[in-house]
């Protein structure tokens, strides 16, 4: 599909068929509770599916027990090991960068912050980055593996989103579409694929043409998963550098929302952060990854750090050259660098498997009050021509 304000003025209205009609009967029929206790156990491909599963429940969780059979595994196993080898990056450049651009988006940012849990902030966050390392690891389609039922989840979480907000009146349809629509879903594609590429090259990171390819290729099977239209979402990087500045043009703006949570964001990762000397850093980094006027509107706070943080491109090119040039310091950095990433997970999720369950109601839960040397660099394809100097 090219990317065109008509065209996603239609997928507006559209949300996920089979998932939706799934979670309507659950609710119809009195199950969501009973569903939900039974798939805290079913966590593994492989193992069999409970007895008790209501008949809609079980229908789905076949129905989307495999990925898509347009799959190509080499491709899959490429970014597999561009994940490995930038791991840490790309959990840099996915929590300071691609979390803060989805706050960037007005009802996007309103709707993360009605189903924010009041009391676990992080949640967002954990779910995050407990997909992603399921995704990245090479059993991630095999028996044993976590991260299909996660996605299955996933998808059944959003579809019960969309039941609660949209009977229950808290959302204008209207004006802001279907919650959790496709254009949102596709735009959620692009934070957490060509926008991470791009953090990466604002970092200063050498990635080829072939890596970047394999990680928007592996973001786009997941889409397929959770339950993003192929048709109508982009094929490929220049497609998707249309579809992103596209959708961040028809809607960045500031909002009390999406500064509420870049707040959230910024203090979770002080936490992260040992002691209080760098703390500064924290928000710095964001300002640098998304820019001076997307960082004013969600009020990210200026910090003595900001200038020295526009060095980090030479410190990670550094980084970067030891790691190419020696086979005992990539095999040391891509330790640590994996290390470094279970230990910021293992804090954001606190030690526990995050489940995915259907909320039965939003209130309460959900806070509602009513590795070689790059010969060929990857460089962002330029700015879509379609819009407006």
């Amino acid at each position: 599909m090219t990317a065109t304000p008509a065209a996603m003025d239609a997928l507006r209205l559209k949300g996920d068929e089979l998932a939706d009609a799934t979670v309507d009967a659950l609710f119809a029929h009195g199950d969501v509770g009973r569903f939900n206790t039974l798939m805290r156990w079913f966590a593994k491909v492989g193992q069999p599916l409970p007895d008790d599963v209501p008949d809609e429940a079980r229908d789905y969780l076949r129905a989307t027990a495999a990925p898509p059979d347009w799959v190509d595994w080499d491709l899959m196993e490429k970014a597999r090991l561009f994940f490995i080898d930038n791991n840490v990056h790309i959990s840099t450049a996915l929590s300071f960068a691609s979390m803060p651009a989805c706050y960037l988006v007005p009802h996007v940012a309103r709707l993360l912050s009605a189903t924010h849990s009041l009391d676990y902030p992080s949640r967002r966050m954990a779910e995050t980055g407990q997909f992603t390392l399921y995704l990245m690891q090479p059993d991630a389609f095999e028996a044993g593996s976590r991260f299909l039922p996660a996605a299955q989840k996933v998808r059944l979480l959003h579809a019960s989103i969309r039941h609660h907000l949209g009977r229950e009146g808290r959302w204008d349809e209207t004006a802001l579409g279907v919650p959790i629509c496709q254009e949102d879903m596709i735009g959620g594609q692009m934070m957490f694929s060509i926008q991470v590429l791009d953090a990466l090259h604002r970092l200063g990171i050498r990635i080829s043409n072939e890596g970047a390819e394999a990680y928007f290729y592996a973001w786009r099977v997941v889409g397929a998963m959770l339950g993003v239209d192929q048709a109508a979402a982009p094929a490929d990087l220049d497609q998707a550098r249309d579809f992103s500045d596209l959708y961040m043009a028809r809607y960045m703006a500031p909002s009390a929302e999406g500064a509420a949570l870049t707040r959230q964001l910024i203090d979770l990762y002080e936490q992260v952060v040992p002691g209080t000397l760098l703390d500064p850093v924290v928000p710095a980094l964001v300002r640098f990854l998304i820019g001076d006027t997307a960082a004013d509107w969600l009020q990210v706070p200026r910090s003595g750090w900001d200038t020295a943080v526009g060095f980090a491109p030479a410190l990670l090119g550094v980084v970067e050259r030891v790691h190419h040039s020696s086979p005992v310091g990539a095999w040391a950095l891509e330790r640590l660098g994996s290390l470094t990433t279970r230990l910021e997970l293992s804090s954001l999720t606190r030690g526990r498997v995050m489940q995915y369950s259907i909320p039965e109601h939003l209130k309460g839960d959900y806070g509602l009050t009513s590795s070689k040397p790059h010969t060929d660099p990857w460089t962002p394809p330029p700015l879509s021509p379609r819009l407006p100097a």
